[in-house]
């Protein structure tokens, strides 16, 4: 492999297993604060529960997430020194306003969030709780932001082939910022709900008890149940967006190879670009036209329209079932549990077990997902204006490969460790939950009634 490839194949790893941690603790922050409003409501010490044992997986995502986007963003200067040299004016700025507004905040009130229960009154700590929180989110706004202007890019101008921002509301703003936005926090809250209902699942089955199980178990099927569907509907959206502003990355998702009407949604093929054609099609008749253009004369764009200037067809086209069919499986999955708590109130060990194998199925949409938005944007870095293979920097490939090996071996270890700590808490039921009291005690922070 040169080594265009292979700094491809290094960012892509950096920012596969970053992306996981982000995706928990967007969501996850606003679980806690509705876990702290709901135990200031009620005085019910469920929701302390709750709230006690998740927010140890929150601080362990969150300092995962900090450690490997680090990591990432020195890839811009060691692997990729032409992007910001080319779109430096609208990508520094934007990842500064990310530092500025949502690390910082973060960072500072994490501390109070995790250890000042004490030391602070009830409410600051509420506060605090929801800076952290929102936060997170506007993290979550200036990265999708960048990220989005690298797709569908505008409000700019090139001066000597170097881009300058003239129009920063149009930047942040562009015209595909706002569907990728909301997706994005959706899939977001979806991971948080089944890695929710599938931990609170594990330790119902170990016969744990504790009034936070089954509060997680409830607050994770619910919030599945509502948004799962709703995600579906803003996936929708965002298609047609895309089908505007990058036909290619559409005919790759459909496996079409012309354009035309009355195309098939592709069930399952293997796309072949040698032979620009699909091989053992299953599919349904008209149904990409269907969805695409709501009739079934609809016209889907073809490959065969961007000769050299489409992506690679086989991992966008499988990427994009894989993100589907895990989004219908969590959808009936939501449905049939929310069905199940509803007529009987508790679940059977099976659809427990379940739940247990879907606890990071999130991850697994989540990630189906982002390959078919960045391997779809291909050849392009930003859209129009610069190419990967013009952004990569000097380095040899040898010396890529070397780091990358290093990259997948640590990224490896600290997936393995985070995973086996998760369930590693969930297994001391009770005692993980009797938090000490320099960090969180339920005394200190709610005076006892007479």
């Amino acid at each position: 492999m040169d080594a265009t490839i292979l700094a491809r194949i290094q960012f892509a790893a950096n920012i596969s297993f970053h992306i996981l941690f982000p995706t928990i603790t967007i969501a996850m922050g606003w679980v806690l604060l509705f876990f702290k409003l709901r135990f200031n409501a009620t005085r019910n010490e469920a929701w302390m529960d709750a709230y006690r044992f998740w927010v140890k997986i929150f601080a362990l995502s969150f300092a995962l997430g900090v450690v490997s986007g680090i990591t990432m963003s020195f890839q811009f200067g060691t692997n990729w020194p032409g992007f910001m040299e080319r779109v430096g004016n609208v990508a520094g700025p934007l990842l500064a306003y990310e530092v500025l507004t949502a690390f910082f905040l973060e960072a500072t009130f994490l501390g109070i969030m995790l250890f000042g229960f004490r030391r602070v009154p009830g409410w600051a700590h509420t506060g605090a709780t929801f800076l952290v929180a929102f936060g997170t989110t506007m993290s979550a706004f200036w990265i999708i932001a960048l990220n989005s202007w690298m797709h569908t890019p505008q409000g700019h101008e090139i001066r000597d082939g170097v881009v300058f921002a003239a129009d920063w509301w149009a930047i942040i703003f562009n015209p595909s910022m706002p569907y990728r936005l909301v997706h994005m926090l959706l899939a977001s809250a979806l991971t948080c709900a089944f890695l929710l209902a599938g931990i609170s699942a594990y330790r119902t089955l170990r016969g744990d008890r504790a009034g936070g199980v089954r509060t997680g178990l409830l607050t994770g099927i619910v919030i599945a149940a509502v948004l799962a569907p709703v995600q579906a509907f803003v996936g929708d959206m965002h298609g047609l967006n895309t089908l505007q502003h990058q036909p290619a990355k559409v005919a790759a998702m459909e496996g079409n190879w012309t354009t035309g009407g009355r195309v098939p949604l592709l069930l399952f093929a293997i796309p072949d670009e040698a032979t620009r054609s699909n091989r053992f099609e299953i599919g349904i008749p008209s149904g990409a036209s269907m969805i695409l253009g709501h009739a079934p004369e609809a016209v889907v764009p073809g490959l065969n329209d961007f000769v050299g200037l489409h992506p690679p067809v086989a991992p966008v086209f499988f990427a994009f079932r894989t993100m589907v069919g895990m989004g219908l499986l969590m959808i009936g999955m939501a449905w049939l549990s929310a069905f199940l708590l509803w007529r009987r109130r508790s679940l059977p060990k099976f659809i427990l077990r379940v739940l247990v194998g879907m606890t990071f199925a999130g991850w697994i949409a989540t990630l189906a997902g982002w390959y078919v938005t960045e391997i779809g944007r291909q050849p392009w870095l930003v859209t129009g204006i610069l190419t990967t293979a013009q952004a990569v920097g000097p380095v040899p490939a040898g010396n890529v490969g070397t780091t990358l090996v290093m990259y997948l071996a640590l990224y490896a270890g600290l997936l393995l460790a985070f995973i086996m700590t998760v369930f590693g808490l969930a297994k001391k039921g009770q005692l993980a939950e009797a938090t000490p009291d320099s960090v969180l005690p339920v005394t200190a922070a709610v005076p006892q009634r007479p």
